[in-house]
């Protein structure tokens, strides 16, 4: 019995493994198969047959032959399923259904300013059944859900801490595992920016990043050698809380002079409410207690100076953390992802300044600073990459 189960097993890892090179080398002969994966051609020749009955593999044609017979090329098809992937900012929720390669097929936004955890579970629920609706049909139909979320996370999915939103211990996996009849991942919104970037994006082709997502706070995905970084605990990336001056402003988490008092969203906006943004040449509708980053921006296209010159002094402070960060870790790129992105040509100048000024020069010569390729879709698209790869992954633990 033993050896007939090590036999099964066998198969599942290897049709794993067939799978997984089709899905990111298509289009794939099952001879290049069997050159990537040291599997025999025979055993390759097997699998694939099962995998295009399950209907996750297709046969497109032949391809170009490099001596001998034309081989027939395999593509992975994407639409065998869907997953949906969320984004639970601070004054939003952003989801989206992707496909099974991460495209994305369905999109819907929400604007919050109840940050309550009933508000929020309550339109977090509506939004994915809204999107489950609008799914098209598919062979393996919703594969699963993830969410990222600002905030601590531990392994069960319980949001421990989320400052920004005010919520403390909320069981956020449990409460949508029993709405949903699907896996549920949640994980830190900049853990799953960066993996969302890392498989999709600008980090596609490097194997060390951080990946920073600066919003109303800060947080850093931190991929290191290919794999994302978590810490003993899990809780690694809080690098909004990092301190620069002792003595500096209150921050959410209790402390004082965290780097997301000089260089958040949350920041910016409560040093502008103190600047005169009304003169003769631009009127601004928004009273000074309903400023936003869209209204800065909008003010900085028009040439205001001031908000310039603001955006100018919130790139200097990203730049003295990201100082840190590439002194710590010497990564070979720097994403910047989330909504202070938006505000790019404003704050790269004093960004690239700050970083030449005082960063350490060998770790600084390899290093980039890139504004994330995938825009204010990271984290959702990283969430819906968790999912899919839980997905796949599980065929290993699978019955035939």
């Amino acid at each position: 019995m033993k050896i007939t189960g090590d036999l099964q097993l066998m198969k599942k890892i290897n049709k794993y493994l067939v799978l997984d090179t089709i899905r990111h080398h298509y289009p794939i002969s099952r001879a290049d198969i069997s050159v990537k994966t040291g599997l025999n051609k025979t055993t390759v020749s097997s699998l694939v047959t099962e995998l295009i009955e399950s209907h996750f593999v297709t046969e497109i044609g032949l391809g170009e032959s490099s001596g001998g017979r034309k081989p027939m090329m395999l593509l992975f098809n994407q639409r065998a399923g869907y997953a949906i992937g969320v984004d639970l900012g601070v004054n939003y929720i952003l989801a989206m259904v992707t496909d099974l390669g991460g495209t994305v097929v369905k999109e819907k936004r929400i604007e919050m300013t109840d940050w309550s955890v009933e508000t929020v579970t309550e339109k977090l629920k509506k939004c994915i059944h809204s999107l489950i609706k609008k799914t098209p049909s598919s062979p393996y139909g919703i594969i699963g859900i993830g969410v990222g979320v600002p905030g601590l996370v531990d392994d069960q999915g319980n949001v421990l801490s989320a400052p920004n939103l005010g919520w403390t211990d909320v069981p956020l996996q449990e409460m949508l595992e029993r709405e949903f009849d699907l896996p549920i991942a949640i994980d830190n919104e900049a853990n799953v920016g960066a993996l969302g970037e890392k498989e999709f994006g600008a980090g596609r082709s490097v194997s060390n990043m951080i990946y920073l997502s600066v919003g109303i706070g800060i947080g850093a995905g931190i991929i290191l050698n290919d794999a994302l970084y978590r810490g003993v605990s899990g809780f690694s990336g809080e690098v909004g809380h990092m301190t620069l001056a002792q003595d500096g402003p209150l921050c959410g988490c209790g402390s004082r002079g965290c780097w997301e008092t000089f260089a958040s969203e949350k920041a910016l906006i409560h040093q502008a409410k103190s600047l005169q943004l009304v003169d003769e040449k631009i009127q601004v509708a928004e009273a000074i207690d309903k400023i936003n980053l869209n209204t800065l921006l909008s003010l900085a296209k028009r040439g205001h100076r001031p908000v310039i010159d603001l955006f100018a002094s919130t790139g200097h402070w990203l730049g003295v953390g990201i100082t840190n960060l590439v002194n710590v870790f010497n990564p070979e790129l720097i994403v910047i992802g989330n909504r202070m992105s938006l505000a790019s040509e404003w704050i790269a100048d004093s960004i690239c300044e700050t970083l030449n000024s005082h960063s350490l020069s060998f770790h600084r010569q390899k290093m980039n600073v890139v504004y994330a390729k995938l825009g204010m879709n990271s984290s959702a698209a990283g969430a819906a990459s968790i999912a899919i790869n839980r997905f796949f992954s599980a065929m290993k633990a699978l019955s035939d």
